[in-house]
């Protein structure tokens, strides 16, 4: 693939100055130009830089939804460091963790979240956090992006290459802590251009960016996207109240709708005001993150007859977006076929392709797939052989090349679109002091997709278990979304003869509770 920029501040530059006047974000009341973005990115860059962040140091957002994460992207570009987005729902602990495994030199944050920031070790492991919103902090340490707007310094564009790391998102797989996945220039700008193609985003479309700007999906899709072709997109900063969305939608005239499954599940029972039905002006909703259901699919076709529902698959390490329906051809059930310049496969446990139609481990190849794991040589060995990105998922593809998705390798949990786990949640659950083993499964869930249960095998003496204490305790070390459901007490998990925990025994056995 040929690309016209090396970098995100050579992408933000020419589109300044080839659409300075240009809307490129709409917040609130606000419209804020391609020249706007470009004049903020170079204030924040030359504060940063006088700073002392230079090339190669990583910068963690700990940002909702705002121009300012917008701001980000393009001065820490300029300057030569690398972004590392971190997802907003997290707690101090886990926090701490990203900062220090990323080796984060500075944190921006926004000040909703300064509770978290505040008990996290963020003071102790950056050398400043740079605070977006209203003042709550003040110290040495910590600084205001309204002074890091008014500066008046320039700097000089550290001009990175395309193989040059631009992003490091964190992800896991069932054991052990998150991975920080290494994402280039070109990761992120491929998936930006094959997106283009795809959905073929023109300048005049307007996007809508409700699902956190942490996600891949968001980053790459909903926000990298539009702004790579020129077009524009709508900020929502809070899903609450949801009406709010539709109301943006129908008033700012959004033509790319960015959602994951519970969203359209919503949409597709959602009793619309007759004049959002004639009036909105959706030609695509574009869906990531997790599969959709047949029957919201059906729905959503019957519902909005001039839109089509565009499925798609992707995971972080593939920056992230792999496939999509086309405009030309969907199938239900399937996340569609690979996008431009991407290649799929579809082996078994040597590596050898199999015959269409047979399901095993998808494997993806192209200019998407990440540089690695961050310091983690062993696991990115594993990761990606011989070019090949082994997703971890269990597929088949048809005749026409057409992805359909069976089950996932690992056991992965994913919840309103976010990926939960089980092991990082086992982890803490086990340190608790009543606990002797658990085990986390997934299980469906009509709102959320999937929702995590946890099995409790008490420790040796216990004969009950608190569990208004270990919710508490929960809430304090884990995300809400992590939080198991349901508790369940059993006189003693399923093992071989290993010790290894047999969590399909358990899967059956909540099944046949059902």
């Amino acid at each position: 693939m040929a690309y016209k920029f090396n970098n995100f501040y050579e992408l933000i530059e020419a589109q300044a100055k080839k659409r300075r006047k240009k809307p490129a974000l709409l917040l609130n009341d606000d419209k804020i130009s391609y020249g706007d973005i470009k004049e903020a990115a170079d204030k924040l860059a030359a504060f940063l830089s006088k700073q002392g962040v230079k090339e190669g140091d990583k910068v963690a957002l700990f940002l909702r939804n705002s121009a300012e994460f917008i701001y980000a992207i393009f001065a820490v570009s300029k300057v030569g460091a690398v972004l590392v987005p971190v997802n907003t729902f997290l707690k101090s602990e886990e926090l701490s963790y990203i900062l220090e495994d990323s080796g984060s030199s500075v944190l921006i944050a926004s000040s909703i979240h300064d509770k978290v920031v505040n008990s996290s070790k963020a003071s102790e492991l950056c050398n400043f956090i740079l605070w977006e919103g209203e003042e709550v902090v003040k110290g040495e340490k910590h600084l205001h992006f309204e002074d890091a707007l008014s500066a008046t310094d320039t700097v000089a564009h550290h001009v990175r290459k395309l193989d040059d790391t631009a992003v490091i998102v964190y992800t896991s797989g069932t054991t052990g802590k998150p991975k920080g996945a290494m994402l280039s220039n070109k990761n992120v700008l491929s998936n930006a251009d094959s997106g283009r193609r795809t959905i073929n985003v023109k300048p005049k479309d307007r996007g809508i960016v409700f699902l956190p700007m942490f996600h891949s999906f968001t980053f790459s899709i909903g926000v990298m996207l539009p702004l790579y072709v020129g077009a524009s997109f709508v900020i929502i900063q809070s899903i609450q109240p949801f009406s709010n969305i539709f109301k943006q939608t129908l008033t700012k005239k959004v033509t790319l709708f960015f959602g994951i499954p519970d969203v359209y599940n919503a949409l597709a029972k959602a009793k619309l005001p007759w004049y959002f039905m004639w009036f909105n002006r959706i030609r695509a909703f574009i869906s990531g993150a997790a599969a959709l259901q047949p029957k919201t699919l059906d729905a959503m076709s019957k519902k909005f007859k001039r839109a089509t529902l565009l499925e798609g698959y992707g995971l972080s390490e593939a920056s992230p977006a792999v496939c999509m329906n086309t405009f030309k051809k969907q199938k239900a059930g399937s996340v569609g076929t690979a996008l431009y310049g991407y290649e799929m496969k579809i082996v078994d446990e040597e590596m050898s392709e199999v015959h269409r139609g047979t399901i095993g481990d998808i494997i993806v190849k192209g200019d998407n797939v990440m540089q690695g794991y961050l310091d983690r040589p062993t696991a990115t060995d594993e990761t990606i052989v011989n070019g090949w990105l082994l997703t971890g998922d269990m597929g088949y593809m048809d005749d026409e090349g057409f992805l359909f998705i069976v089950d996932r390798r690992k056991d992965l949990i994913i919840s309103k679109g976010i990926n939960v786990y089980p092991r990082e949640i086992e982890e803490t659950i086990d340190a608790y002091k009543d606990v002797g083993a658990s085990a986390v499964i997934g299980i469906m869930d009509e709102k959320s997709g999937e929702v995590p249960v946890v099995y409790i095998e008490l420790a040796e003496g216990v004969e009950t278990l608190d569990e208004q204490g270990l919710k508490k305790y929960m809430r304090e070390h884990l995300a809400n979304y992590k939080i198991p459901k349901q508790i369940h007490i059993i006189e003693e998990l399923p093992k071989n003869a290993t010790g290894k925990v047999l969590k399909r025994v358990l899967k059956e056995n909540l099944r046949e509770e059902a």
